[in-house]
């Protein structure tokens, strides 16, 4: 049996168990939502000692345990005469299967019985529209990602991980198994069963049963979309198109569907969980605002299967888009929530790649290079945000130097991928 793949979030879920708020769970479809459900239990059992009688686990996609949730009235009946048993633990996987899930989930809330209701969804579309408005001050939001560099380096070599994490340099030997794990993550992504997955032909079959999964169940069967051979069509053109401005009319004119169409399916392509548009930072809209957003796809290896390419990074031609598509992904398990992810771009074409905006107002600029770099060298556009902005750090993420130069006030910091994610 394989160990279990911790979740970073895990963590944080665990200590929201002992809050009244609805804790909501969202991400992709097998992304590990079901596995994380089932871990909570576990660990209710065996480490907080909570009797089994108190805790309860349904799955939605299970005609069974949808029927149970046909009738709001059962559900409490069932809680309520539950209630001398001490706190409940109600733990439902595919919540937005219910009609008017808010609504249903509001009135067992209101209700005010000793009840942890703990909910996960797959399409956050559906999830915003059942529980935004019935919910709101009721429940708190975790997203779920594909599994994170760190999280598969302590899974496959937790020695290694400690080592990262207590040392800042470390041995060609160490460097070496961290590129290895970084380049199975550009190529074939991080979805838990793929990671797990040591054939490369049978990675790719499950990326392609976790695609036709996602169309046939979400896309033509629960959102009841048209034109899925359209909708197809716009994937595959997307993932050619990586880390590039979207520009609507001119996919309207390559896919040839009307652009409100266009701008439909790329909303339900962000909201479940298989795109992220970024959208520009500017502080001067007159010379900075572009209002187009940047494509990324939150997985590489669905990105990877929808174009059909799973050659070896030194033999791709994309190495700069693939890269850079990993980053993002890497950023944004990172910060987001409740910092943002951000491009720069001026009207004179000026860009940086990415611009983490914290909470606080801080900006960090981070520049993204697959090349081997010999020199420490900053480009004219990065050069002129950091003369723009003066944040006191950015990043100049790349495969072969390490270094630090100043600019002003500003540290720029030379260094590879998995020193990032370390470091923001």
């Amino acid at each position: 049996m394989e160990k279990l793949i911790e979740r970073t979030i895990f963590q944080e879920i665990k200590q929201h168990l002992t809050d009244k708020e609805i804790t909501v769970i969202i991400g992709a479809r097998q992304v590990g939502k079901t596995t994380l459900l089932l871990h909570l239990k576990d660990y209710l059992i065996s480490q907080k000692k909570i009797s089994s009688e108190r805790i309860f686990y349904f799955n939605l996609d299970r005609l069974k345990d949808l029927a149970f949730f046909s009738e709001q009235e059962e559900v409490i009946k069932f809680l309520e005469t539950r209630k001398n048993f001490g706190t409940i633990f109600l733990l439902v996987d595919e919540a937005q299967r219910i009609p008017n899930a808010g609504r249903f989930f509001k009135g067992i809330y209101d209700l005010d019985l000793p009840v942890k209701i703990v909910l996960t969804g797959s399409s956050s579309l559906e999830l915003k529209a059942k529980f935004q408005e019935p919910l709101t001050g009721r429940k708190r939001i975790f997203y779920l990602w594909p599994l994170s560099l760190m999280e598969v380096i302590k899974w496959k070599e937790p020695g290694l991980k400690e080592i990262i994490e207590k040392t800042k340099t470390i041995s060609q030997y160490d460097l070496e198994k961290i590129q290895k794990i970084e380049e199975e993550l550009v190529i074939f992504g991080g979805y838990p069963r793929i990671v797990i997955e040591k054939n490369e032909q049978k990675k790719i079959k499950f990326l392609e049963e976790i695609y036709n999964s996602y169309l046939e169940k979400d896309i033509i069967n629960f959102l009841k979309i048209k034109k899925p051979l359209i909708f197809n069509k716009l994937v595959s053109y997307l993932a050619n198109q990586i880390c590039q401005l979207v520009n609507l009319d001119e996919l309207s004119n390559s896919i040839g569907v009307e652009r409100k169409t266009i701008e439909h399916y790329l909303n339900i392509l962000e909201q479940t969980f298989i795109i992220k548009l970024l959208s520009p930072y500017f502080k001067n809209p007159r010379k900075e605002l572009v209002k187009m957003p940047k494509v990324f796809f939150i997985d590489n290896g669905l990105r990877n299967f929808a174009l059909g390419n799973f050659n070896s990074f030194k033999e791709r031609l994309d190495k700069g888009a693939v890269l850079e598509n990993f980053v993002a992904n890497e950023l944004l398990k990172k910060i987001f929530p409740p910092h943002s992810l951000h491009y720069w771009r001026t009207l004179h074409k000026a860009e940086v790649d990415f611009i983490i905006r914290y909470g606080d107002g801080r900006v960090v600029p981070i520049e993204v290079k697959a090349t081997m770099l010999k020199k420490k060298k900053i480009s004219r556009s990065y050069g002129y945000f950091i003369k723009e902005y003066q944040p006191r750090k950015g990043y100049l993420v790349n495969l072969s130097l390490k270094g630090e130069e100043k600019m002003g006030r500003t540290k720029i910091s030379f260094i590879y991928p998995y020193e990032l994610i370390m470091s923001v």
